[in-house]
């Protein structure tokens, strides 16, 4: 099925609150929505919003949400003209974009050439020192053999270096060294874990910046040549490299370099033939931004984006899969005002053990520049086979002070009972001293959790 053709309906593979966003973008452009869904799913309200909803296994996402042979049956049971993968699962899987590719179907992403590229660090890390795109000092290709070569490669460098699998992610598969000592021991370790998480055991290594924050650059290309980047956000909160609040656009970051690097982020979709939403991840720390993965998909926290652009990113996805171009260019790209976002989960604020279950009462906040993203109802019961997010508020003002007062008043007016949940983290953090000021480094929220630990 060519690109161009008209979309009727789209397969949403995915679920929870980026299936209901979804959803929503399918309806303000007149697209039927089939929704998948596991049996642990079955009562979800989402499902029952949907024009077509399809079973595809039991709770377990290995036999239903990472099963793709199941969904590639719902897609061609329903006949649905795309799939839509949301974040997370197999969102920035390349085989599976290649399987929806060859059965003549359109996958709302990239293509799997796209994502297969960026999804090795090292090609990744090529791409963009070919596009002008600053990275950070490391290893040119994959690490050698011979441990001599490595240490020599690790002086070259200067010490502390960190070792990171070429296909990893999500905090894993990485391994921090201080000391030449050290470095064999830790290179043999994590080829090992990276060969069991990830079937690759293919290392690199790079610098380790000791007090980075975490910035992203938000990018959208077309089949068409044209890309644009939507301004940045801030997401160095975070716990085990999961990110907690984040923010646009990014406080103390100069604009003129962000501009500049945003520009050539643009410049590498286009030379690697890059399609849909993308994110650029980068270390920032002492004045200069270093490119560390790109995210081939939709972000959790693309709602900040929109905030501050009034761009509908799924919107835009959609359209770019029906193979429009881009509906405006840089210069129409505009920042207003400031956003900031809050993942709620369903877990214990304390200890982060989740906390699945019945939610009795849920009462969602409102008011001017609040926005609620969750496809949480009273009576909904949490799973426990999946993440424990379970919603997002953000909220945006015309100053980041005025954005803060709003997701204060916001998290105050939030009920959820008969589960735990991270909102009173949250209220913590937004009256953190630190973090108000803004500039706060990706260790942040570690070191203010061990002081309570401590005290």
């Amino acid at each position: 099925m060519s690109a161009s053709r008209t979309l009727r309906s789209v397969l949403i593979a995915n679920r929870g609150e980026i299936a209901l966003r979804i959803q929503r973008a399918c309806r303000l452009l007149g697209i039927e929505v089939i929704q998948v869904y596991s049996e642990a799913d079955r009562e979800a309200p989402y499902v029952g919003l949907a024009d077509r909803a399809v079973c595809i296994g039991p709770a377990a996402p290995a036999k239903s949400y990472l099963d793709m042979s199941a969904i590639l049956f719902a897609a061609e049971m329903t006949d649905a003209d795309a799939i839509h993968p949301g974040y997370g699962f197999l969102s920035e899987n390349a085989l599976f974009a290649h399987k929806i590719e060859e059965a003549r179907r359109i996958f709302i992403g990239p293509p799997s050439s796209a994502i297969r590229c960026m999804g090795d660090k090292i090609s990744a890390k090529q791409a963009m020192i070919e596009a002008a795109v600053p990275c950070v000092p490391g290893s040119e290709g994959a690490l050698p053999e011979d441990g001599a070569a490595c240490l020599e490669m690790a002086r070259g460098i200067g010490f502390p270096v960190i070792v990171k699998a070429t296909g990893g992610g999500g905090g894993r598969g990485m391994r921090i060294v201080h000391q030449a000592e050290e470095l064999l021991e830790a290179i043999a370790i994590t080829r090992e874990e990276a060969q069991r998480a990830f079937g690759n055991p293919s290392l690199y290594m790079e610098k380790f910046l000791e007090r980075p924050r975490h910035i992203e650059i938000q990018v959208l290309a077309d089949g068409h040549g044209n890309a644009v980047w939507l301004g940045e956000r801030d997401c160095s909160m975070q716990r085990r490299h999961q990110k907690v609040i984040e923010e646009a656009p990014a406080p103390a970051v100069p604009r003129a370099l962000l501009e500049r690097v945003g520009a050539r982020c643009a410049e590498a979709c286009r030379r690697i033939g890059y399609r849909g939403a993308g994110t650029f991840e980068f270390l920032y720390e002492d004045g200069e931004l270093y490119f560390i993965e790109m995210n081939t998909r939709l972000q959790v926290e693309h709602t900040v984006t929109e905030m501050v652009t009034g761009i509908d990113l799924v919107e835009q996805q959609i359209r770019i899969a029906r193979d429009e171009p881009l509906s405006f260019g840089q210069e129409d790209v505009v920042l207003s005002g400031h956003a900031i976002e809050c993942r709620i989960n369903a877990e214990n604020p304390r200890s982060f053990a989740p906390s699945p279950g019945e939610v009795r009462r849920w009462h969602a906040p409102g008011g001017v520049g609040v926005r609620v993203d969750s496809h949480v109802v009273a009576g909904y019961r949490v799973p426990p086979n999946y993440d424990s997010m379970i919603g997002k508020v953000i909220a945006h003002g015309r100053t980041r002070d005025e954005a803060l007062a709003r997701l204060r008043g916001a998290l105050r007016e939030m009920v959820v009972e008969g589960i735990e949940t991270n909102v009173t983290l949250h209220h913590r953090l937004l009256e953190d001293q630190g973090f108000m000021a803004g500039g706060c480094n990706i260790h942040h929220l570690e070191r203010l959790l061990k002081e309570s630990r401590d005290a």
